[in-house]
């Protein structure tokens, strides 16, 4: 079902109305979904540094506004139109709706399943801004997927590149209970196997009223023992809340609490940042989160993409978005990764009150692209849809 008798249509203008008649107006359709659970009024005061802290719609908006004087003097235009979507079903069908109508690319911040159906159903490029798990770049991935927010694996490399570097390399990894968390924790478990890193304990944790399942919810118990740093992986996050300062070693947490990696932190003061998060503390009255960067991305990578070939056609466009390099103010040029269409990126550590480090770090080596050491690398390629 689409919500809003079918969309909420944004001019943005990102030019449209100063442009002159003769140059291109693409446009581009933002996918998200109806109702959005993480948007709830108890999500949004956990504030959690990797969940979203406001619509995207938002920080979308800022990118092709702040972009309208590149715009105009490639004589391009850019229009956005935000729908929303209440299913997977809804999703394909508001994909095929906007290309039918001429759509140039699509956007979306949706769950996986979600953005599969729509990326099935179209040729356009679809901007993924939402989700992280890895199996979109690897086994189910697709050949006009294209990937702005970071996957797990990368947030995980991030992270075991710190510990390495400071030499904690004793982990004792909790796990939640879900389908999810024990996904990401095989991620998790890839990442320090990569960087020599070793798991000397792998505990399950789970909130729980039963009092015959207290011992699985009490920090002091499920952190004794001896270890250089706790790990938690805690989708929901309501756990991993309850870590930091509560081990029974006086430890650093990392993973979903304590030392977290992101795409982006409104602490964050190299390359321009401040100015960014500032930007949206004034469109939308928050600053700029990990969520909104992707966003924020997305927007910047279509105007690329315009100002590269402002009168088209759209095949031309589609190649200038998909080899674009872009500057996300992060202080090198973001590219996508040809293997699995993921946007190469730095991501910060954060522990909420500042940002510890921008990741790679010095020392880190590779024979092409040290951001390639996020994520999977060229050799690993699982993905059998691109060449």
């Amino acid at each position: 079902m689409i919500g809003r008798a079918g969309a909420i249509a944004v001019l943005l203008a990102a030019g449209v109305a100063a442009t002159p008649l003769s140059a291109a107006t693409f446009r581009a359709t933002l996918l998200v979904p109806a109702d959005d659970a993480r948007l709830s009024r108890a999500r949004l005061e956990r504030a959690l540094p990797t969940q979203p802290s406001g619509p995207t719609a938002d920080a979308l908006k800022v990118a092709l506004s702040e972009s309208q004087v590149a715009l105009d003097a490639a004589g391009a235009a850019l229009a956005l139109e935000v729908v929303e979507v209440g299913d997977a079903a809804a999703a394909r069908s508001a994909a095929q709706k906007a290309e039918k109508a001429g759509a140039a690319a699509l956007v979306a911040d949706l769950p996986a399943a979600w953005l599969l159906a729509a990326a099935d159903a179209v040729k356009l490029p679809l901007l993924n801004i939402g989700a992280p798990e890895d199996t979109l770049r690897q086994a189910d991935c697709r050949h006009n997927l294209w990937h702005l927010v970071p996957s797990e694996r990368m947030a995980a490399d991030a992270l075991a590149q710190f510990l390495i570097a400071r030499r904690w390399t004793q982990v004792l990894l909790l796990t939640g209970p879900g389908d999810a968390d024990r996904a990401r924790s095989a991620t998790v478990q890839a990442s320090l196997k990569r960087y020599g890193l070793k798991v000397v304990a792998a505990k399950p944790f789970k909130l729980s009223a039963d009092p015959r399942e207290r011992e699985l919810a009490n920090p002091l118990l499920l952190t004794q023992g001896s270890y250089d740093v706790v790990w938690v992986v805690d989708a929901d996050g309501e756990f991993a809340q309850t870590l930091p300062y509560r081990t029974a070693q006086p430890r650093p947490v990392v993973g979903d609490a304590g030392l977290v990696a992101v795409a982006w932190s409104p602490r964050f003061e190299r390359f321009g940042a401040p100015q960014v998060t500032r930007r949206l503390l004034k469109a939308a009255g928050r600053p700029m989160g990990a969520h909104d960067w992707a966003a924020w991305m997305a927007g910047k990578a279509l105007v690329a993409a315009a100002v590269a070939a402002p009168k088209g056609p759209l095949p031309a466009f589609h190649k200038a978005l998909s080899e674009g390099e872009f500057d996300g103010s992060k202080g090198v040029v973001l590219s996508f990764r040809p293997w699995d269409g993921q946007l190469r990126q730095p991501l910060l550590l954060s522990d909420g009150a500042s940002v510890v480090a921008l990741i790679p770090g010095e020392g880190v080596l590779h024979p092409k692209n040290t951001l390639d050491t996020l994520g999977a690398d060229a050799p690993e390629k699982l993905c059998k849809g691109r060449p």
